[in-house]
């Protein structure tokens, strides 16, 4: 878990265009502004902190545990599938976007981000299962 965590935070190294676009209509010297610019930088990391324990811990378990003796491209598609619906279920929660398209925009941005982290957390699974595999027989 700490692994696709991490990745996760890497790929916020490259912010997403929400923040972006917040983070030019909040100037550092304009006191009347609505956000100022380290709030932003909290957002990105809360968002980060967020997805990472509401979708990509649960999509990541739960994809393992459905896909453990089939193999490691099936066990990453069964997770990317639940990671897109626990995606989908948390951006309409939480944010109410009103636009399809800025919400297929949040979405495809999220999960971009979140499959990079489930690939480092399928591969470190399966050789892991497989080391145990192997010890036990």
């Amino acid at each position: 878990m700490h692994l696709s965590g991490v990745i996760l935070l890497f790929t916020f190294l490259i912010p997403p265009a929400w923040a972006l676009d917040a983070y030019g209509a909040a100037p550092a010297d304009d006191p009347t502004a609505d956000v100022p610019p380290f709030m932003i930088l909290a957002a990105l990391l809360f968002a980060c902190v967020g997805f990472h324990l509401v979708v990509q811990i649960p999509s990541g378990l739960l994809g393992t545990w459905l896909g453990r003796n089939r193999g490691g491209l099936v066990t990453y598609a069964i997770a990317l599938v639940i990671a897109g619906t626990l995606t989908a279920l948390v951006l309409g929660a939480v944010l109410h976007v009103e636009s399809a398209r800025a919400f297929m925009g949040l979405w495809a941005d999220f999960m971009l981000r979140g499959s990079l982290g489930l690939v480092g957390y399928v591969v470190v699974s399966c050789v892991l299962l497989r080391q145990r595999r192997v010890r036990s027989v």
